[in-house]
């Protein structure tokens, strides 16, 4: 999906796209650096959108390896769609049922959670659950890796995650990005 429909898509739907512009190759790489590709078996990732981490991640992840993705919105999960790579699952549901999804497709828990989640546009049960649901759903010193555009979240994660996030910035990225990073 290139640029001018990703803004066509998020301005007709931006309480779940949270953005009119896709991720920068910055904020992509910023992402994924924390993850232990060697070592991780299923990583799950909520909001591709476009797939532009999506990608990122199937080019660094090994062949023992499943990425599961989450995506919402009907032009986004066409687009994700295209992606041909065996190693991927696509799930047009939401993230709260992040626990039937891995037992569907054989797996117990999740080793990493790669989100493009707009939280602030989410309503708090929801939010809550998803995060909810996630933390269960994670295996001992996974991570959970979040951007959002503001802080709001920081406090919200911290409590979720018993004070294990830490907090990076991508100036490089429209509009700049906070990311968070999560360890169970």
């Amino acid at each position: 999906m290139d640029r001018l429909k990703f803004f066509r898509e998020a301005i007709r739907d931006i309480k779940t796209s949270g953005t009119i512009v896709p991720s920068s190759r910055f904020l992509t790489k910023r992402m994924v650096k924390h993850i232990d590709f060697d070592t991780v078996k299923v990583i799950v990732e909520f909001g591709p959108g476009n797939g532009i981490i999506t990608k990122e991640i199937l080019k660094r992840i090994q062949p023992h390896t499943k990425l599961i993705a989450f995506e919402i919105n009907d032009r986004f999960f066409e687009s994700l769609e295209k992606i041909k790579h065996s190693q991927l699952i696509i799930e047009k549901v939401s993230a709260e049922n992040i626990t039937e999804v891995l037992q569907k497709h054989g797996f117990n828990k999740v080793d990493c959670v790669i989100s493009s989640l707009p939280f602030t546009n989410i309503p708090d049960e929801i939010s809550d659950r998803i995060l909810s649901n996630t933390y269960k759903a994670m295996e001992a010193d996974s991570l959970f890796v979040q951007y959002q555009y503001s802080l709001t979240y920081y406090k919200k994660l911290k409590e979720v995650f018993n004070d294990n996030v830490k907090l990076s910035f991508e100036a490089f990225n429209i509009p700049p990005a906070f990311v968070y990073i999560a360890q169970k």
